[in-house]
């Protein structure tokens, strides 16, 4: 958490110099809305070998496609959120480009992040497993003398990474 969202941030890979070199296209987060200013930013790499950021804000209230940065608005609902970015979809709509690789990835704050992945697809809730999964399943108490397990309602993970 910080006051200033632009020097408030965690980047993957920590050294300037190096890249994630991540192919899978889809980019998924679970992260919890704090009620504050928060971005994130994905640098990727195309098939003119072009380095292009795209930004996320809940501040913003316009896309703006510049060279190399797409910023963009995003809306966050009370509580746990799941952002699926579709990497490829938006480099090509933004640049008239193919998605190559992941280079970055940078969290500003303020936010919890519960789980960050890369996948070759949006896989449905029922293909995940329990860790990746928006809601986790809560044990319920069986206090009844039935064999018969009983599902407890899903609950909002409140773990911190």
């Amino acid at each position: 958490m910080g006051t200033n969202v632009s020097t408030n941030f965690i980047t993957c890979p920590a050294q300037p110099a190096k890249t994630l070199g991540i192919k899978l296209p889809f980019l998924v987060m679970i992260i919890k809305n704090l009620k504050k200013y928060f971005t994130f930013e994905v640098q990727v790499l195309d098939d003119k070998n072009v380095r292009r950021r795209f930004r996320a804000s809940n501040y913003q209230s316009s896309t703006r496609v510049k060279p190399f940065i797409c910023t963009m608005p995003m809306r966050l609902d009370e509580g746990w959120n799941q952002i699926q970015f579709n990497l490829s979809d938006f480099t090509r709509r933004a640049y008239g480009t193919n998605y190559i690789e992941t280079l970055r990835v940078q969290i500003h704050a303020n936010c919890r992040i519960r789980r960050i992945y890369f996948s070759d697809r949006l896989y449905s809730e029922e293909e995940l497993p329990p860790e990746f999964k928006l809601f986790l399943p809560v044990p319920k108490a069986n206090n009844a003398t039935s064999n018969e397990q009983q599902k407890a309602p899903l609950q909002p993970a409140e773990q911190s990474m």
